[in-house]
């Protein structure tokens, strides 16, 4: 009995190679099929576009709120336009600022510190906002800083977290741009900034 056993095993282990050889598949000649990604529609843009502005924050400074019952609420007719034109700008004159502490007004579209005083920029597709840019004018803002997208424009000012977005993948920018272009435009003409010895 010992002996079959050991036969069987000496020809299992023999042509086990062969065994394994014909189980193997040949490689496929055929090109590989690789499914093509829909190009997404315009109103899937749009919509990645207002869920990125949400999520990055931009209501928070460019949206113009009033106060209601949970605090500060954004005012639809005003969404994006920026530091509303018809405000009067306020004369910081405090020590902790001189200090380096930043101010806010309530709404956070205007802040002041060492900086001087800035406003939050009206993003609507009016002329007053960014109805004439260009969308490489909006990317050269967004992800470089500089005012009005222009490549020998001064520095965007605090609070304009701009180094953050510098890593946006284009059609990221390309997905804001479009949103901004398709909502409400609003005539807002957003105040220049103020210099600190002007504050």
């Amino acid at each position: 009995m010992k002996a079959k056993t050991h036969l069987f095993t000496m020809a299992l282990v023999a042509f086990l190679p062969l065994l394994i050889l014909s189980c193997k598949k040949e490689p496929s000649t055929a090109p590989e099929v690789v499914a093509e990604s829909p190009e997404p529609s315009e109103e899937d843009v749009i919509a990645h576009g207002e869920y990125l502005v949400g999520i990055m924050g931009c209501h928070d400074c460019h949206s113009p709120k009033r106060m209601g019952e949970m605090g500060p609420e954004i005012i639809p007719e005003l969404m994006l336009s920026g530091y509303p034109s018809d405000r009067p700008v306020v004369k910081f004159d405090n020590e902790l600022i001189k200090q380096g502490f930043p101010m806010l007004y309530p709404d956070l579209t205007g802040a002041a510190g060492p900086w001087g005083v800035s406003f939050a920029g009206n993003l609507t597709p009016h002329e007053t906002g960014i109805g004439n840019w260009t969308e490489a004018q909006f990317k050269r803002a967004l992800t470089q800083g500089k005012s009005k997208g222009m490549e020998n424009g001064r520095m965007l000012l605090p609070p304009m977290p701009w180094p953050g977005f510098s890593i946006l993948k284009d059609e990221d920018v390309h997905a804001i741009y479009t949103y901004l272009k398709s909502i409400n435009p609003v005539e807002n003409v957003v105040p220049a900034p103020v210099s600190p010895e002007n504050m």
